[in-house]
């Protein structure tokens, strides 16, 4: 429509200028708000359509990005007190590069403080809710960004993925999200341009609206150092394919290893019999994840100390304190201890490299529960298991973190009481694109992601 000008950029711009007016009081998922700015610059694109000029794969859609992101002239917290006034003079490179592709900014989406944990809230700006249940978990730490693209905020959206940052708020609000392979979003600036444990990726209501937000955030960038080649556009839609022949593995509960909610297992039970339903050779097979939970927890732990340290130590009780004692265990580390996080990643790599020489998708649950009461923490317990703590209830998803394999969580079903429950697509490391032909084909075969959340 914005191509053809039945709609301009600006009316786009306003429409949801005007959803979010109505709809974000009840979920808190847009934190910040420059609708001036956005009109206008709306209406220079608008201008730059009508003259003819070069339009980008993003023209005229709005997004509000993650308040993790750094937005030049808009303020960014990072959803701690320390930051509640930061505004940034540069945008980061993914923000550069959605705005290179005809995004328009129109605000922040919300995040847990300094994007620690998959539920999101935080001091600043207080709870995000699910627009399926408000009295439910959007998730996180991008669940201001997933509850918005659900509740039609904005089109499109942008999010971070360490533990399950874009994949569990996707799942418990029936939106599609993509943790890349490392390097294929390129992040700048960083402390720790080599490691790999976090990446920025896109959101989308379908697989081929998130593959269009990767076909402009995707591509090389010489301050990356592991950056992959291939061109962003390599990933924009069609992404029709025949699955039939495809090698499908899947496990409910990784091979026995993980509780999980009878649903939610119901769920991707039902997922593989749809993959089966379209000619695909499906059999319940887990890879070995053994190792996985040491690797993630003490790179992730080394990671905190060095990038967040500092800031503890300068702002003592003004950080949270799950987030002081994960930093403080990074910071007690001996460099035999992360050394051997290094040499396990590396096995992880090697091993799930073998285990797609006999497949060519892996189906597991995105989160080990459904979308969780929002006055929680986290969870204390899933299907009777106790969690030790608040990343416990996430190994579903930070296990495949450090395999290095592209992930997605793609509208999977519904429990009995109507709450989404996501089903997570695993790839071989690098096929990002297939993954995105796979998730499409499921999508198409099923709808739930077009069951929209039940709100005015």
């Amino acid at each position: 429509m914005l191509r053809s000008g039945e709609v301009s950029a600006r009316e786009v711009v306003q429409a949801h200028l005007d959803r979010i007016e109505a709809v974000n009081p009840a979920i808190n998922a847009v934190v910040t708000l420059c609708p001036e700015r956005a009109l206008d610059e709306a209406a220079a694109a608008d201008h730059r359509h009508a003259a003819g000029r070069p339009t980008g794969p993003l023209h005229g859609l709005p997004i509000a990005v993650k308040d993790t992101h750094e937005t030049a002239g808009i303020r960014t917290t990072h959803g701690s007190p320390i930051h509640a006034d930061h505004v940034p003079e540069r945008d980061e490179l993914v923000v550069e590069r959605l705005r290179a592709a005809g995004a328009i900014v129109i605000g922040k989406t919300n995040v847990p403080e300094f994007a620690a944990g998959s539920h999101t809230f935080n001091p600043v700006f207080g709870t995000t809710r699910n627009p399926y249940d408000t009295s439910r978990s959007a998730g996180g730490s991008s669940g201001g960004a997933a509850a918005a693209l659900a509740a039609g905020l904005h089109p499109i959206a942008d999010g971070t993925d360490m533990g399950g940052s874009l994949r569990n708020p996707a799942s418990f609000n029936n939106v599609v999200g993509l943790r890349p392979t490392p390097g294929r979003v390129p992040t700048w600036p960083s402390t720790l341009p080599w490691e790999t444990l976090a990446t920025s990726g896109p959101m989308g209501r379908t697989v081929a609206d998130t593959a269009l937000v990767l076909s402009a955030i995707a591509g090389p960038d010489p301050r990356c150092p592991f950056a992959l080649a291939e061109a962003g556009s390599t990933f924009a839609p069609p992404l029709h394919v025949d699955l039939r022949g495809l090698r499908v593995a899947f496990s409910p509960d990784f091979g026995g290893t993980l509780p999980v909610e009878a649903e939610v297992a119901r769920v991707v039970a039902e997922a593989a019999k749809t993959f089966a339903a379209l000619g695909c050779h499906v059999e319940e097979a887990a890879p070995d994840f053994s190792g996985a939970d040491e690797v993630f927890r003490t790179l992730r732990a080394w990671q905190f100390h060095l990038n967040l340290g500092p800031l503890i130590e300068a702002n003592p009780g003004r950080v949270k304190e799950t987030v002081v004692a994960n930093a403080a265990v990074g910071r007690a580390l001996s460099g035999e201890e992360v050394g051997r996080a290094k040499q396990g990643l590396a096995e992880l790599f090697h091993r799930f490299g073998r285990f797609f020489g006999d497949y060519d998708l892996l189906l597991l649950p995105v989160s080990q529960l459904p979308p969780f009461d929002a006055d929680l923490e986290y969870p204390t317990e899933v299907a009777g298991t106790p969690m030790a703590d608040y990343l416990d209830w996430m190994r579903s998803a930070y296990q495949v973190t450090v395999t290095g394999c592209p992930a997605m969580s793609v509208p999977g079903g519904f429990t009995s009481d109507g709450l989404p429950v996501g089903v997570q697509l695993v790839a071989r490391h690098g096929a990002d694109l297939d993954l995105l032909r796979y998730g499409h084909a499921f999508e198409q075969a099923t709808g739930f992601g077009r069951r929209r959340p039940p709100l005015g």
